[in-house]
């Protein structure tokens, strides 16, 4: 046994699925299928039972996974350590961002300081769930929450501010014809959906998204209504408010990152240059910036 063994079976047993923990590693499906096998031979039991809602843990894959998360630990504490110690601006960076601000707004900042960093080697993880800084998943995590969690250090940069935009031309016959807008589902976060059910009250839908940018392509198209984060809505000359921003849509922009790497020279000039590059679009972030 070895640790890429443990940390491959974290994986499956965290994610719940085969590929779930290729995604996460960054390998091929057949490679985790073909190493677990081999890890149940070298054991001499079963790690995993495949069920209808994905893989459970047998309770010899429960032991293993307690003795797994105890190595995780050592691993991860000399590994944060040794970066702790890290003054040089080179190597491996990664951050994780959700993908409508990573994909539009926040792009040309991580392009710059790659450009001015050429030896850092920045990793952008994009999702809508958290990955986990302190399993070492990701470096620096940029947030939108107002509740981080109190295992990271870092610090509220900006507020984001969201309302509800559709586009020029549905809203215009809406107004013209009257009556109350056609609301399109969301499942891309906990706000969005929390936000679209107490406006949009029993009304049912027939069109779902579940990622905000194909919502804003959505929109686009006349389908209907969302709430969006004002950099995107104000952002696209094709939309339109419907309403003003509400304060109790507001959200905190975080920068965090794990205590162990609080030294770690590429950590903190990537942090730095995140913060002073927000801070810069703070009207677009908290909808100051506005088209009528």
């Amino acid at each position: 046994m070895n640790w890429d063994d443990m940390r491959l079976f974290l994986a499956v047993a965290r994610t719940g699925s085969i590929s779930g923990a290729a995604k996460q590693l960054g390998v091929q499906h057949s490679t985790v299928s073909r190493r677990m096998r081999k890890l149940e031979e070298i054991l001499g039991a079963r790690l995993i039972e495949r069920k209808k809602t994905g893989y459970e843990l047998t309770e010899a894959g429960e032991n293993v996974k307690q003795a797994a998360l105890r190595i995780e630990g050592e691993v991860i504490s000399v590994d944060g350590a040794l970066l702790g110690k890290d003054t040089n601006l080179v190597g491996p960076l990664r951050i994780t961002a959700i993908n409508n601000m990573a994909s539009s707004i926040l792009m040309p900042m991580f392009a710059y300081f790659s450009r001015q960093n050429p030896q850092v080697d920045l990793h952008i993880i994009v999702s809508n769930s958290d990955a986990s800084l302190p399993q070492r998943e990701a470096d620096i995590a940029i947030r939108l929450t107002n509740s981080p969690t109190d295992t990271l250090i870092g610090k509220r940069v900006v507020t984001v501010a969201s309302t509800i935009y559709g586009s020029r031309d549905y809203l215009k016959q809406l107004k013209k014809e009257g009556g109350e807008p056609k609301w399109i589902g969301v499942e891309c976060c906990l706000f969005h959906k929390t936000w679209t059910k107490q406006h949009c009250g029993n009304q049912s839908f027939d069109f779902f998204s579940d990622d905000t940018l194909l919502t804003l392509s959505a929109i686009r198209e006349g389908l209907g209504v969302s709430f969006l984060p004002c950099f995107m809505g104000d952002g696209d000359p094709s939309l339109e408010r419907f309403s003003d921003p509400d304060v109790a849509h507001n959200l905190g922009l975080w920068i965090l990152l794990h205590p162990d790497l609080k030294h770690t020279a590429r950590v903190l000039a990537f942090r730095d240059h995140m913060t002073k590059s927000i801070q810069e679009k703070q009207d677009l972030f908290e909808g100051l910036v506005h088209r009528r």
